[in-house]
Formats: structure tokens, sequence, C-alpha cells
């Protein structure tokens, strides 16, 4: 169901244009799960003239992450992610193009691109939060920047990179939970492409598996829903596990570092599986897992992206060339409509999209 809409502000004010936002209408708490309702979109207004260093911007896509699942609730569990506060605009990733600008670094008709991007159609935001893009780099798929070619395709990279030690020639297996989804399937196509004999993918339905294998390039899938995950890693996986890039968490990362050799290495990515509960970040593992991970000198670190910026233009330049020399396949789902903002992200939270989940919200 679409978000419950409410009109606020004054339509008659010459100077002031009517956008559209989504803000924040109830929280699901800490352990339930998220709905539509949750959000609630206003119409509102914005004011032409500019404040000096300030820019006009038109919202092309908006993305919904995960991760934002922790910023519903009243304390996040994360010293790096503030609240969403009650009846005011969400943000998020975003990319769109700038209609006017105060700012010396932009202006009218540059694509740009912001962690904090309003989930609004337009939008007045400080220059310092944006940063501009360059559509020729994805031979102007535009969406790409909140995607394999922006935050998403930055984790998967340098998390394979950083903490994967994926090493040519030494016969390594791969396994990726959350293989179908935007980090996931960046990451299984990035380990192939350094040196991975097998790649293995963990998702939620045989479609998802098919794409994995026939359009992503992984070696074979492990359907979760309907297959015991323990059986199909064991068929899939006959030399053990290596590497472990983990987006889920809970009894299936379970499962996975039951059959790791020793020396192995799980990337802490996310754990989508454990967001509805009220948990601290990273979950506590099972204690199997965690007598596992000692008894095998198995490294289980968690990485954050953004302690990893210095390295960013170089690996946003080389996902560019990947992706439109067609080394790596990019998969979207593309909700349209501000007000499915919501619909769009529950979707997401419960598995609904095949790669990264935006909204379009104008052309």
């Amino acid at each position: 169901m679409p978000i419950q809409t409410q009109h606020t502000g004054c339509e008659n004010c010459l100077l002031k244009m009517n956008v559209k936002k989504v803000v924040l209408n109830s929280r699901p708490g800490s352990n339930g799960i998220p709905v539509p309702a949750n959000f609630r979109l206003e119409e509102t207004t914005i004011a032409h003239d500019l404040q000096e260093e300030e820019v006009l911007v038109r919202t092309l896509y908006l993305s919904v992450d995960p991760y934002m699942r922790c910023r519903m609730n009243e304390d996040t569990g994360a010293e790096y992610l503030t609240p969403w506060r009650l009846s005011e605009c969400v943000d998020g990733g975003g990319v769109g193009v700038v209609e006017s600008s105060r700012h010396g670094a932009f202006r009218e008709g540059d694509v740009v691109t912001s962690f904090n991007w309003p989930w609004q159609s337009r939008a007045v935001v400080a220059g310092s939060v944006l940063q501009k893009v360059n559509p020729s780099l994805v031979d102007g798929h535009i969406s790409y920047f909140l995607g394999a070619v922006g935050i998403t395709g930055l984790t998967a990279l340098l998390g394979m990179r950083e903490k994967g030690h994926v090493t040519k020639g030494t016969n390594q297996t791969l396994v990726v939970s959350g293989a179908a989804g935007a980090c996931g399937s960046i990451a299984g196509q990035i380990g192939r492409l350094d040196g991975c004999t097998r790649v293995v993918g963990i998702c939620g339905s045989e479609e998802k598996c098919k794409v994995l294998v026939e359009v992503l390039g992984f070696s074979s899938a492990v359907n979760y829903r309907e297959q015991d995950v323990a059986a199909g890693l064991r068929e899939c996986c006959p030399d053990g596990i290596d590497v472990y890039f983990d987006n889920v968490g809970g009894v299936i990362s379970d499962a996975v570092i039951a059959q790791m050799n020793d020396g192995g290495h799980v990337v802490l990515c996310g754990q989508i599986s454990q967001y509805n509960r009220d948990v601290p970040y990273p979950p506590p593992l099972s204690q199997e897992s965690q007598e596992n991970l000692a008894r095998k000198k198995i490294t289980r670190e968690r990485f954050m992206v953004l302690h990893y910026m210095n390295k960013a233009d170089a690996a946003l330049a080389e996902l560019a060339h990947l992706v439109t020399a067609g080394h790596v396949k990019v998969l979207e789902t593309i909700e349209n409509g501000i007000e499915n903002m919501g619909v769009a992200f529950c979707s997401m939270m419960k598995g609904g999209n095949l790669g990264k989940q935006m909204v379009k919200i104008c052309h």
C-alpha cells in the first residue's frame, strides 16, 4: 500500500515551489517489522531564492538500504548512524541534477550525488554534502551511482580486497550470502574476477539462483527457502569454504562458518536477518560458530567502507571500467514514484529485490 498522504505548507507563496517529501510517520520498534505506513508522504514548499553555498536539486533516484532499518529506531545501535526523527524528512543515498546554485563547485545541469539526500522531489541542500559525478563514466546509467559505481560497489570491492584475502591460483572457494542483493551480487563477481575458483551464492528464490549462475557467472547457488543450506553447501563446496562475504548473519552464517577451512576469512558486511531484532551490532554469534572461528583461526572482521574512503576514487574508477566493459553485470530493481518509498524499503527488507533497490523520483 502507498504511503499515507498529508498536506502541509503554503501553496500560494510566489517565491516558493511545491514539493513532495517523505517523513518518518512511526517507528516499528526495536523488535518490529517495518511496514509502509511507518512513512508518510507530505506536500511542502521550498524557497526559490538560495542562500550562499546552497544548491537546489531535482531528485532523480533515491536509494533504500538495509542499514536504514537501524535508523528507524530511537537508538540505531551504531555510533556512526543517527536515528531519523519522527515527522521529519527521511534521508539517505540519492542522485539528481542541479537546477540552480550559489555554490562555486556546482552549476545548473550538473549531476550530483550524496549520502544525505532528503527524500524529497526537489530540495535545497548545502553544497558541502554533494559530490559531482560524470554520467559518461556509466554510459548514462545515472542510477549506477547509487549502486555498482557508488557506495554499494565500493563496499563490495573494498570489502573483498581488504578483508577477503583472495589470492589467484590458490583454488579458493568464496560463498556470498544475500548474493542476489545490491552488495552481494557485486562482491561475488569481484571474487570471481580476483581469482576464486568457486563462487557460491546463497539467496531466496530459484529465479535468483538462476540469475546468479547464468547472468553473473557464479559457479552455483543455494536457495535457502527451499534447500537445506548445510547440505547445499557441502554439494557446492566440496573443498570447503575459504572466504565468506556475509550480508545476512543468523543461522545461514552459522551453516557457512561450520564448513569453512582453517585460516579462512569472513568479511562481515551486513546482518540483515538480525536488523529487526533488539541486539547489538554486530549481533552475537552462536557458541558453535565462535568455537569454529577460534579453533580454525578464521578471521571475522567487521568491514566499514567509510574507513577506506581514501581509496574510493581509484576503486570507483575501477568499478566504472568493469561495469562499462561488461566484466561486472549490474542488477537493479526500480520502483516508480516518491509515494512508494516505504513500499520499496519494506520489499527490500524482505528480499523482494534483485540487485540494487531504488525508487525513480523524477525524469
